[in-house]
């Protein structure tokens, strides 16, 4: 094949998998929707691989290439939550804290709570009232540690997989943000998010070392 042909080869390929690309995560997107209205209406541990693949209109073998487990049906709107945290991590000024830095990375997650509020609040209700992906995300929260504390680590000219100190901090991050979204779907959504994610980072912002403040002056005592 000459240089030309493999050029228009391949500029013929990439179209048609990209189309593929698209067309594959449409239809994913549809079977999560559809698993997702099903447990709503019956109950997450009522309902099978198979009557999730009978509601989409497809086989069960067809839904398994798309999710593995019932869990990730749900947890797929959580995809790439970890990646984009970790991108705008390395994003951030570098003189900026990496407390500060985490605050703002966090953002990235909770855009999609302020597009889609109502839709965000059934799913963050579910998992969190659903055992078994309650566990599951945990878990899968828990593999984003190594990301965001290599992004730490990035942001500290120290490229690898980071400091314990880094690994503790992404931890601690991810905690304020359970604990943000816990009081939010318990106030039904009521409450700023933003300012909930706020308060959590506040409540363990390092406080600046006093300066130091001269010792009052002590009384002298009467001479008799």
């Amino acid at each position: 094949m000459t240089g030309a042909a493999a050029r228009g080869a391949a500029a013929g390929t990439y179209p048609r998998t990209r189309t593929r690309s698209i067309a594959r995560a449409a239809v994913r997107a549809e079977l999560a929707r559809v698993a997702f209205e099903l447990f709503r209406r019956e109950g997450f541990d009522k309902v099978t691989l198979d009557d999730l693949a009978a509601a989409a209109g497809v086989s069960r073998s067809t839904f398994l290439r798309y999710f593995g487990t019932k869990e990730d049906a749900v947890l797929a709107a959580f995809d790439g939550h970890d990646r984009r945290v970790a991108d705008a991590l390395r994003a951030r000024p570098a003189d900026e804290d990496d407390w500060t830095a985490l605050r703002r990375a966090m953002d990235t997650v909770i855009q999609r709570y302020h597009e889609d509020p109502a839709g965000a609040l059934a799913t963050t209700r579910l998992v969190r009232e659903t055992p078994a992906l309650s566990a599951r995300h945990l878990e899968k929260q828990h593999s984003w540690r190594p990301a965001l504390a290599e992004a730490l680590a990035e942001r500290a000219a120290t490229p690898g997989s980071g400091t314990l100190g880094h690994t503790v901090r992404a931890a601690a991050a991810l905690d304020c943000l359970n604990v943000a979204l816990d009081h939010w779907t318990a106030s039904e959504g009521r409450l700023d998010l933003v300012a909930l994610l706020d308060e959590a980072f506040a409540a363990l912002t390092p406080n600046k070392p006093a300066r130091n403040k001269p010792a009052p002056n002590k009384p002298t005592p009467n001479k008799p």
